[in-house]
């Protein structure tokens, strides 16, 4: 009876734990920062993509994928699948010396992912918290982390604010000055496919700097764009073309080492261009920092074994806290149900009707809601109640000689205003029925105060002197909160 009882524990712990690696894909979330509608070239034929928009093409197009306006928030949704709302990070990035991350009783998708049998690694940009050890990428779920913590850096020498900020692990990495952080990304990725253990699957999510300022790239990828006059957005399109080689150099590995064909590619941007970085997301409405549509719908796709029908535009809903589920379903794993996502995996993968019918684009009841009130979006309609976020208009691409001017959206807190959109008629948000319809406003406003009754104020706190980095021979280090 002893031995029996210990099969059936073996069996059940093969069972729970997912499939067999012969069946789970390997996966990658690769994640874009600052990248905008208009910067790639299946969406902008001037753009020099030809990697990305090759997966793309091939695969499936998410036409209304929507994200948070500014990056640790969607990074929160990213790793969580939860509403930044619910865990204080709604409010805007996290700061140097700002003693918060993502809250640790969270889960991260790598932790669920290691429990279906997954090696889990992490290279690039963190920006969820580091004043603890216990917020850093290997203590939340990754067996092996290159990158850096905050949320910008020089390319080049890998500091922000002076101080070095560049990790293996733990460890800190001094000797890198002059590697352009996009190739040296690709080249770990290209490291852990090269040397994984193939008797099990690997998830490498895989954030970039690249296109998030300063804007700086070596020269010949901006010398591709001769007819760009603007220096700034010359070498930002020359940004996005080096992002697409260090793609090329991930994709070609997999292709090399013959598991490109059981491996699933996610891409999405983390928030709409940067107009002031010289991003674009013509045709769409503002940018980052905003709840406009170019501020959180963005450039994303998926691409690899699992998909049954490919070479097509998903018209359906898709939200950064999506991905959790969605992941987890293509790994053979069930997703938590106490999560905000919903798993659309079924749905992308074959073409169906996506499970999502509405979505929060952000609540944030701080006196200043830097990147917007709130908004709300169900079915076709669209609502956003206050201050919409810092960039209004549309804007081509800069790419004539001067920087165009950017219209700023001046919050007033005694005159907050309103704002309706039917999106499915009017996708650029040029006609505001808000006073045609109050009984919709209502209807979604009403909506909304559900889901504010599951907020939490956002932890946004003053930076705090003891994470300088002078107290850490000028490394950006955890351990002071």
């Amino acid at each position: 009876m002893e031995s029996t009882a210990s099969l059936g524990v073996v069996l059940l712990c093969v069972f729970v734990g997912g499939s067999t690696s012969a069946s789970q894909p390997n996966i990658i979330l690769i994640v874009a920062d600052d990248l905008g509608w208009n910067d790639v070239g299946f969406h902008n034929p001037s753009m020099i993509t030809p990697n990305i928009d090759a997966l793309a093409d091939s695969g499936v197009i998410f036409n209304h994928s929507y994200v948070q306006p500014v990056c640790s928030p969607s990074r929160t949704a990213f790793m969580t699948g939860i509403y930044p709302f619910k865990a204080g990070t709604q409010h805007y990035v996290i700061g140097f010396s700002q003693p918060v991350c993502v809250p640790l009783n969270f889960t991260f998708l790598p932790q669920y992912l290691k429990n279906l049998g997954y090696s889990t690694h992490a290279i690039g940009k963190w920006h969820l918290g580091f004043c603890n050890w216990n917020c850093t990428p290997t203590y939340r779920g990754f067996d092996s982390y290159f990158g850096y913590y905050q949320g910008s850096e020089d390319y080049y020498t890998h500091k922000t604010a002076g101080y070095l900020d560049y990790r293996d692990n733990t460890d800190v990495v001094r000797n890198a000055t002059g590697e352009y952080s996009a190739f040296r990304f690709a080249k770990e990725a290209v490291d852990i496919i090269n040397n994984h253990d193939k008797s099990k699957p690997f998830f490498i999510y895989l954030p970039f700097q690249s296109v998030h300022a300063p804007i700086e790239v070596p020269k010949q990828y901006e010398d591709m764009y001769p007819n760009v006059v603007n220096i700034g957005r010359r070498k930002f399109c020359g940004m996005v073309t080096a992002l697409d080689d260090a793609i090329g150099n991930v994709t070609r590995a997999l292709q090399e080492q013959k598991v490109f064909d059981n491996t699933l590619i996610f891409f999405t941007a983390d928030n709409g261009g940067e107009l002031v970085a010289y991003g674009n997301n013509w045709p769409l409405r503002g940018g980052k920092h905003t709840v406009w549509e170019g501020g959180t719908r963005v450039t994303s796709f998926a691409h690899g074994v699992g998909l049954k029908r490919t070479g097509y535009t998903y018209d359906g809903f898709f939200h950064a806290v999506d991905y959790v589920p969605t992941i987890l379903a293509a790994a053979g794993g069930k997703p938590d149900a106490s999560i905000d996502g919903v798993s659309q995996w079924d749905s992308i993968r074959m073409g169906l009707p996506s499970q999502r019918t509405e979505f929060i684009y952000n609540l944030d009841d701080f006196f200043y809601p830097v990147t917007g009130r709130a908004a709300i979006r169900v079915g076709d309609m669209k609502l956003v109640d206050g201050y919409p976020g810092l960039y209004d208009n549309w804007y081509l691409p800069m790419n004539e000689t001067q920087n165009t001017p950017l219209e700023d959206f001046i919050y007033d807190a005694e005159h907050e205003l309103v704002w309706l959109f039917n999106l499915t008629a009017d996708p650029l948000e040029k006609q505001n029925l808000a006073n045609q319809m109050p009984d919709v406003v209502e209807t979604l406003r009403a909506r909304m105060l559900e889901y504010k009754k599951q907020m939490v104020p956002a932890n946004f706190p003053p930076e705090d002197p003891k994470g300088n980095p002078s107290n850490f021979g000028g490394v950006w280090t955890p351990g002071w909160c």
